[in-house]
């Protein structure tokens, strides 16, 4: 049986997994840490669970082409699906917006806050509505694809968009609100259309959450994998791919274990893979990728908190402007605060989680690892962020004075540790205006049976993309295979009577 060895077991290292268990080969996967996963994971602090990562999973309408391959990897099925009234609110100087599951209401709450802006907020509503056709979600029942002709007409249209960033899209609007519901989420930099896929995929019902989010998720997975016959290895790391004359035959393990494998399949951030795990310059194309200045890495840092009370002034996901003196100090001006109530066994009764995400650059990332290096000063920096963020979650919503607790802190240089990173991202680049994200090849250039799979290939990453790509690699596999089939053999050259020069 083709034994398949699947470097990393995050979201694209599981999903190499099970496609190759459902196609007849032998995969194993070797995962540093004790538990597979990767980015796809939560915690307990306590009665209380962080969770990490999912703040919408794109492809949980079953009528989208996605829906199928979480289907495959046992991530839906029978899982309850999580979507509320709302992905997040915003305020600005008092005024509140939400992005609401209901196009509708998003609309009307726009036009009654400003009705000066009311060719621009229908021309935003109209341009959602198109892009959940090409999500295949489009129409009255969310079911409706984006057909050729459909595609055309409207080409003009999404264009606009495509060349707008986030911060160019929020000057179309008059009203200061609406600027800020435009920007806050993601920044002023993000690719237009982008957002507005976003905004598609909640709208459209196909970004909600499953329950148990994050580490279900992943437990669910691996379940699956394992199920298939499917092994995994943890506690230890691929350190060395070892190559001869073109390709890949052994893997050194950090325990000092060496496995065999007809085929690699590398899940890893590729700017610290190559030339340490594989022993070969980066690819070209992934190199221009690292190397465009339009295309902006980053990561984030958290604190969570208990709270002892599930009565919230807000559901989802609120954003709000910080005082200019706190902005320097959290390199933000706003707080991106997240409520978990709907997820009951996270906290005791009565009470539930809070947590916050502040979206970091390429410098302050770098920053917080090599603040890391120094402990102490790395426990007062985490310290001083959770102080002051309790602070301004407080004189927000004075109702939770005294019913905070910050039961956990993380940062760039967590995700460095923990998913190896080069700089602690959990995501590839983020999509710029103007910019086509083609995929990135996954054969290597001098190691022909080590195929990528890693979502640094393609332009935004997160969790469908990786799942996408680990299956795409088990298809260039089966590619490989089906050829080497149809190759006569030395033997059967010989046998045939023909010279073999």
């Amino acid at each position: 049986m083709t034994k398949i060895l699947i470097v990393g077991g995050g979201v694209a290292g599981l999903s190499a997994g099970i496609y190759a268990q459902l196609s007849g080969y032998q995969a194993t996967i070797v995962e540093k840490h004790t538990v597979a996963g990767g980015n796809l994971t939560g915690w307990q602090r306590g009665d209380y669970h962080i969770d990490n990562c999912i703040h919408w999973l794109t492809g949980t309408n079953p009528n989208s082409s996605t829906y199928q391959m979480w289907q495959d990897l046992g991530v839906l099925g029978n899982v309850e699906i999580m979507q509320g009234d709302s992905l997040y609110t915003c305020e600005h100087n008092g005024i509140r917006l939400s992005l609401y599951k209901d196009l509708d209401k998003i609309k009307n709450e726009m036009l009654s806050v400003s009705p000066i802006d009311q060719v621009e907020i229908i021309k935003l509503i109209n341009a959602i509505k198109i892009a959940q056709y090409m999500g295949d979600v489009g129409g009255e029942n969310h079911d409706k694809r984006c057909g050729t002709f459909f595609y055309l007409r409207h080409i003009r249209t999404l264009l606009k968009y495509f060349r707008l960033s986030t911060g160019d899209l929020a000057k179309r609007f008059s009203h200061p609100a609406i600027k800020h519901f435009i920007s806050c989420l993601v920044g002023e930099h993000f690719s237009a259309f982008a957002l507005i896929y976003v905004f598609a995929t909640f709208t459209s019902g196909n970004g909600g959450i499953p329950r148990g989010s994050s580490y279900a998720m992943a437990q669910r997975m691996i379940s699956r994998f394992i199920s298939l016959g499917g092994k995994i290895i943890t506690g230890t790391e691929v350190a060395k791919i070892n190559l001869r004359d073109g390709y890949g035959n052994s893997a050194l393990l950090s325990n000092g274990e060496t496995l065999e494998f007809d085929y690699a399949v590398v899940t890893t951030d590729p700017k610290v893979t190559f030339e340490t795990i594989i022993d070969l310059p980066l690819p070209k194309q992934l190199s221009r990728s690292y190397n465009d200045k339009r295309l902006i890495r980053f990561s984030s840092y958290h604190c969570a908190f208990a709270c002892d009370t599930d009565k919230l002034d807000f559901t989802g996901d609120f954003i709000f402007n910080i005082p200019p003196e706190y902005q320097k100090k959290l390199h933000t001006k706003h707080l991106i605060l997240r409520e978990f109530t709907h997820e009951s066994s996270f906290a005791p009764k009565g009470k539930t989680v809070l947590q916050t995400l502040t979206f970091c650059s390429e410098e302050d990332c770098h920053n917080f690892i090599k603040l890391s290096k120094n402990k102490l000063s790395y426990k007062a920096i985490k310290e001083e962020l959770s102080r002051i963020t309790e602070g301004l979650i407080v004189a927000k919503f004075p109702s939770l004075k005294g019913k905070l607790r910050c039961i956990d802190v993380w940062t760039p240089a967590t995700y460095k540790r923990f998913i190896g990173s080069d700089i602690g991202s959990y995501m590839s680049f983020a999509l710029a205006p103007k910019y086509i994200p083609l995929q990135a090849s996954n054969r290597i250039k001098g190691a022909k049976n080590v195929i990528l799979a890693t979502q640094w290939q393609q332009t935004p990453g997160g969790l469908p993309i990786a799942a996408a790509l680990g299956k795409n690699a088990i298809k260039s596999i089966h590619t490989l295979e089906a050829h080497k089939k149809k190759k006569p053999t030395m033997a059967a050259i010989s046998n045939s009577g023909l010279p073999l020069t």
